[in-house]
């Protein structure tokens, strides 16, 4: 092969800028070209037939494409998903050419724009005690402490007030941004607890950790209950694993500015793991995040991380693809949280028990961190954090 010609493989905006400064580009030529270097696949779901043709014949005369079903051509069917595909320059240029068209489509143009505008861009930063939290500056930790005789993982390990209230302290000293605590084991077959026990769990835990410690802490809980006497405890956050289900909850949040993490799941902690399917998984759960996030907003609420449930009512390939997707997560312009730690996927694909499961949880890690997750929530924080300092430095600008 001629050693002149090289395929290249960029795949941030800041590698290709650096490629371009290095060929002696300008800066003006950069920022213009910078748009056209960066292509994007946007699918629209369940558009009529009449404004599938308008968008396709719309993007093809920019010099982008889009993938629709076979008889849209001939109005043969009266809906079609559409696939556009095209550089972020072409897009701007289609989205501009949109003006003027009826059928709902400036609407349309206008949702486009916006979910554009949420992938390209970082949420709006949280301030937690003396804390700032800026998205996309780095991927931050939430240590994972079980107050139960009962989890997965480490259930009965931190069973003991004094034990969790040392490990959280530990966890901090590790590097942990965030410490999730936890009264309920959520494990696949589990039942609930009582909200008394719960409460007995999870409470002196908090109360122990913020006398010594200032760090953000998490509440795992889906009890108002539980929720509003953490908070009162000392907690800031509120980490629900039936996605803002609970319009209380949501109450709760709002009246209290503790940001709100939605979970999907798909059934109960009891029945999650019997035999889950879905037809396409991407489609459900961004629909199941559009539904909670639109209603949560509609009453008023702001502070929200979306967690896309791994393990939680999926499969081993369900949570495979989560993670390659990930990415895809950041439409809705809210900060995302993946917690893949030891769980059983990794146990099917690598063997070994819960605890045995961390060179598979680095590599979960590794690539989740890669593919722009906000928090990963873990249980070895002070590996883990390598791990994911190792893995920006790949990803971004290593500085010393």
């Amino acid at each position: 092969m001629n050693d002149q010609i090289q395929i290249i493989s960029l795949k941030t905006p800041k590698e290709i800028e650096r490629e371009f400064l290095r060929i002696g580009v300008d800066s003006g030529g950069v920022e213009k070209m910078l748009p056209k270097s960066q292509y994007l696949l946007i699918k629209l779901k369940n558009i009529p037939t009449v404004v599938s043709n308008i968008l396709k014949q719309e993007i093809l005369s920019k010099n982008g494409e889009a993938a629709v079903h076979r008889n849209v051509i001939n109005f043969k069917i009266e809906k079609s998903d559409i696939m556009l595909m095209a550089t972020i320059a072409v897009l701007r240029n289609f989205l501009n050419g949109l003006n003027g068209h009826y059928f709902g489509i400036p609407q349309l143009k206008s949702d486009i724009e916006k979910a554009l505008q949420n992938y390209l861009s970082h949420p709006e930063s949280w301030v937690i005690r003396d804390k700032r939290f800026e998205w996309g500056s780095k991927t931050f930790i939430m240590g994972i402490l079980n107050t139960t005789p009962d989890s997965f993982s480490d259930g009965g390990d931190f069973y003991d007030t004094d034990k969790a209230i040392e490990h959280g302290i530990k966890m901090a000293e590790e590097g942990a941004d965030i410490i999730d605590i936890g009264g309920e084991s959520t494990r696949p077959g589990s039942d609930p607890v009582t909200l008394e026990d719960e409460l007995k769990r999870v409470i002196p835990v908090i109360e122990g950790i913020r006398k010594q410690k200032n760090i953000p802490i998490s509440i795992d809980s889906y009890k108002p209950e539980t929720v509003s006497a953490a908070l009162a405890a000392g907690a800031d956050i509120i980490n629900d694993i039936s996605g803002g289900s609970s319009d209380e909850i949501i109450k709760i949040s709002l009246e209290t500015e503790a940001p709100l993490i939605m979970m999907h799941m798909k059934g109960t902690p009891k029945n999650m793991q019997n035999d889950p399917a879905y037809e396409n998984l991407m489609d459900e759960l961004i629909q199941f995040f559009h539904e909670r996030i639109t209603n949560a907003k509609g009453k008023g609420l702001q502070k929200i991380c979306i967690d896309p449930g791994i393990g939680f009512g999926k499969r081993v390939e369900d949570n495979l693809e989560i993670i390659k997707r990930l990415d895809e997560f950041r439409v809705f312009g809210y900060p995302v949280l993946i917690g893949p730690s030891r769980k059983s996927f990794i146990g099917k694909i690598l063997g070994g028990e819960p605890k045995d499961r961390l060179e598979g949880t680095a590599a979960a890690v590794a690539v989740s961190v890669y593919n722009n997750a906000d928090i990963i929530r873990v249980h070895d924080v002070e590996f883990m954090q390598k791990v994911i300092r190792m893995t920006e430095a790949i990803k971004k600008d290593w500085i010393k």
